[in-house]
């Protein structure tokens, strides 16, 4: 099964965000009436990456992503972050995806921050931001197509097949370990993970991530349709503004 795969871009993008998020709480913390003398040191960033999907022509299909973040922390405390958001890709390999904000399970609903459409024909990516009304458009590099990894090593354990929201899958459980005083741990860290996939649409239909530095990370595609989506999803909304990234200016080097 294929890994999770981080997106750079997307980190940066969610990195700024938590940033603003971040200051915006240090700042609140001043009592009124009382000057600050700087910023409070400290402070932590965390991005959740979710499931990669390939540019497969011939494959496609409209689906919800519902995605589930569970941590404990040391007081026993229980938090779960949650969001569904649909996805889809036609048959010439386009994908459209929407990105939302995780919400605290129950209290919040998620909304839209921006949707994503990549195309490998034209090699041209676009990410819109809708409350904006702007979207900017930027080369797209396909990734390699995945495939499904047999259980060949202690660690590998094969799950067998299930069927999964009307979809056969195959299941495969990795069983990992961080040695001692490979991040300052004094004790062995063990981690699972385990896949899901379903051939039919090349991806993980089911990936849960169980690590205790981070939690349980659950994505689940529900209601999945195999048919032509619309076409109107592959196309940026008319009204919005395009920022064209493609032939930036070059930079020289310094002398």
């Amino acid at each position: 099964m294929p890994p999770f795969t981080t997106n750079t871009r997307y980190a940066r993008l969610l990195f700024a965000a938590g940033t603003s998020l971040l200051m915006s709480a240090l700042l609140a913390q001043t009592p009124q009436g009382q000057k600050s003398t700087g910023i409070p040191d400290g402070g932590t960033r965390e991005v959740l990456v979710s499931i990669f999907i390939p540019s497969l022509p011939g494959m496609p299909f409209t689906a919800t992503v519902d995605t589930e973040w569970v941590r404990f922390l040391s007081d026993g405390t229980r938090t779960a972050l949650t969001n569904h958001r649909m996805v889809a890709r036609d048959n010439r390999g386009r994908i459209f995806q929407e990105r939302r904000a995780l919400v605290p399970e129950g209290v919040l609903e998620s909304v839209v921050t921006q949707t994503e459409i990549t195309d490998p024909v034209s090699q041209d990516e676009y990410i819109c931001v809708p409350r904006e009304h702007v979207c900017q458009v930027e080369v797209f590099h396909p990734v390699s197509r995945p495939s499904a990894k047999k259980a060949d090593s202690p660690e590998e354990v094969a799950l067998g097949t299930r069927l999964i929201s009307g979809v056969e899958t195959i299941g495969t459980r990795v069983n990992g370990m961080i040695p001692v005083g490979a991040i300052g741990n004094g004790s062995p860290i063990l981690t699972k993970m385990e896949y899901w996939y379903a051939g039919r649409l090349g991806l993980n239909v089911l990936s849960i991530r169980e690590d205790p530095r981070f939690g349980t990370q659950k994505f689940e595609l529900s209601n999945i349709v195999m048919s032509e989506p619309d076409a109107q999803l592959f196309a940026p909304p008319p009204e919005s503004k395009i920022l064209d990234l493609r032939n930036p200016s070059e930079i020289r080097k310094p002398q």
